[in-house]
């Protein structure tokens, strides 16, 4: 029979339970923060949360190590929340262990440290903060359904021979690159997300060997999704590398990289228009943009019959307020054109008028044009593009240059990029006027409309819910109510309140949580509340 001790209760304290705990014995933890260390050698036991995962927290914080420390044996912790300052969260320097449901914490050092041979089986695990999230040094395990998000450095970091498969694991905004593989390390990478870095997606060097497969790296600040560094092999399969530096995939000429069953074609076209349609609103966009795919989409079916098939332009115009979805319908449009292989590689680069116009005349005209011949291949946006066209002396001069020049680009160069142009419908109408030859450039215009409140309170609700956190009720009919009341005259943001209103309540959250005289529950931590809603629009 398993012995069971539960804290508090029967044992007053966590470290009280641990020194008496026989072999093969359940530490049951109640809600509270333990303010201990839990520091394991030799043992087999079970340490797990007996209410809500989160709800029991171990702070070692000022405690002179980490939160959790195995250094052999066979140890599962289940439903803790591990807090850490200058150490680990959690460190594991042997044995086997089974984290599931935790969350780790820490200061400057990682999420979870695994060396010394030692094996690590993680289960949906989230790593909140740290210098890095999971850290394997000569060790083996499993990482599977885990967040790392918001470390200060390196999300994951295999090195030393380690050979961990991570599995289903989403690895977002960290501050330098998403996976780092050196001194031989052999991760395998399978159906993950790795996005936000300010940094290349998964970087390979010092001889290491990866694959990385069914894994989508995407918005990684302009450098590349993958790294391959000399003396490395690495296998890319069946993987979505987007809004990267172009190449996605930099190999060093003394590295071996195979690339196997990337996506493309026809599920990627549909993949692509799921996206779209994912979107809160804009049903008349939709339409338009899809409408455009199956002309495109039918002509390349003609050109491929042997039909004639007639020059067309991919240049569209997006008019309507800030806030509405311009700039991500026009990425999703270019992924697209470059899903039916019109466009090479579909990268979008954005723009305004400082990037165009130059300080003195003929200066304008080369600008423009570096920055059109960079764009190829994929999607020029420029927002605010009726800036270009304003009266006023002789930048309006410099403007117009660039007007002019855009004409000539377009025309020559239709087929190999797709410029889009977007503002304000009334400043729009004036900007294309001010070129006799531009409007005729444009396929079409696609008009952004005004968020309803319904449609606000969706976003707002998505965005807490990708931020983890949750609406209480009422909060919904009373966001519907704020927003209603929004007056939509040119400074209204659109999905920008709502992300402005959100970010407003998170900190109206903080001073009331922080209030409370404990330490919050983990609902606590997730719910926002009608209170949070009238402190955020005093």
């Amino acid at each position: 029979m398993v012995s069971t001790l539960a804290v508090p209760g029967t044992y007053p304290t966590l470290r009280d339970a641990l020194e008496v705990a026989p072999d093969g014995a359940v530490v049951l933890l109640a809600p509270g923060t333990y303010r201990e260390r839990i520091d394991l050698a030799g043992r087999r036991l079970t340490v797990r949360a007996s209410g809500d995962p989160g709800s029991a927290v171990v702070d070692a914080s000022g405690l002179d190590g980490p939160a959790l420390a195995v250094a052999s044996g066979e140890v599962e912790v289940d439903g803790l929340a591990l807090v850490s300052d200058d150490y680990p969260a959690v460190a594991i320097g042997g044995g086997r262990v089974r984290l599931r449901r935790c969350e780790l914490s820490a200061g400057y050092g990682a999420g979870l440290q695994v060396e010394g041979g030692a094996t690590v089986d993680a289960a949906e695990v989230r790593v909140v903060a740290g210098q890095h999230g999971f850290v394997f040094s000569d060790a083996g395990g499993t990482v599977d359904s885990c967040v790392v998000g918001g470390v200060s450095d390196d999300g994951v970091i295999v090195r030393l021979g380690a050979d961990p498969v991570i599995r289903d694991t989403r690895i977002t905004d960290c501050g330098y690159r998403g996976v780092y593989v050196y001194q031989s390390g052999r991760p395998l990478i399978e159906r993950c997300e790795i996005s936000g870095t300010r940094d290349a997606g998964i970087v390979a060097a010092g001889g290491s060997s990866l694959r990385v497969v069914e894994t989508w790296v995407h918005q990684t600040s302009g450098r590349p999704a993958i790294v391959v560094g000399a003396g490395c092999t690495a296998t890319v399969d069946a993987c979505r590398l987007e809004e990267t530096a172009d190449p996605p995939v930099e190999v060093d000429p003394r590295a071996q990289v195979t690339m196997t069953g990337a996506p493309q074609g026809d599920s990627d076209v549909e993949r692509l228009l799921a996206e779209l349609d994912s979107m809160i609103g804009l049903a008349g966009v939709k339409a338009e943009v899809r409408s455009l795919i199956d002309e495109i989409q039918v002509n390349e079916w003609r050109r491929g019959a042997g039909l004639s098939v007639g020059s067309a332009s991919h240049h569209l115009i997006f008019t309507g307020a800030p806030g509405t979805g311009k700039t991500t319908v026009a990425r999703i449009y270019g992924r697209l054109l470059r899903a039916l292989g019109v466009l090479p590689d579909g990268q979008f680069r954005e723009v305004s008028r400082r990037d165009l116009v130059g300080q003195y005349i003929g200066h304008t005209a080369e600008k423009t044009t570096t920055v059109f011949e960079e764009a190829m291949g994929g999607v020029l946006f420029i927002d605010e593009a009726y800036t270009l066209a304003r009266a006023g002396g002789a930048t309006a001069d410099f403007g117009q240059e660039a007007i002019d020049t855009l004409v000539k680009l377009m025309e020559d160069h239709r087929e190999r990029v797709a410029l889009i142009v977007a503002g304000y419908t009334r400043e729009m109408s004036d900007f294309l006027d001010a070129n006799s030859g531009l409007a005729s450039r444009f396929a079409k215009t696609l008009e952004f409309e005004n968020y309803g409140p319904d449609e606000l309170v969706m976003i707002a609700d998505r965005i807490a819910r990708n931020d983890d956190y949750v609406l209480a009720d009422g909060l919904p009919e009373a966001l519907w109510e704020h927003f209603g009341q929004l007056e939509r005259d040119r400074n209204f943001g659109n999905a920008r309140e709502a992300r402005r209103l959100l970010e407003g309540m998170r900190k109206a959250q903080s001073g009331r949580l922080r209030a409370m005289g404990r330490m919050p529950s983990r609902d606590d931590l997730r719910t926002l509340m009608l209170a949070d809603l009238r402190v955020a629009t005093r």
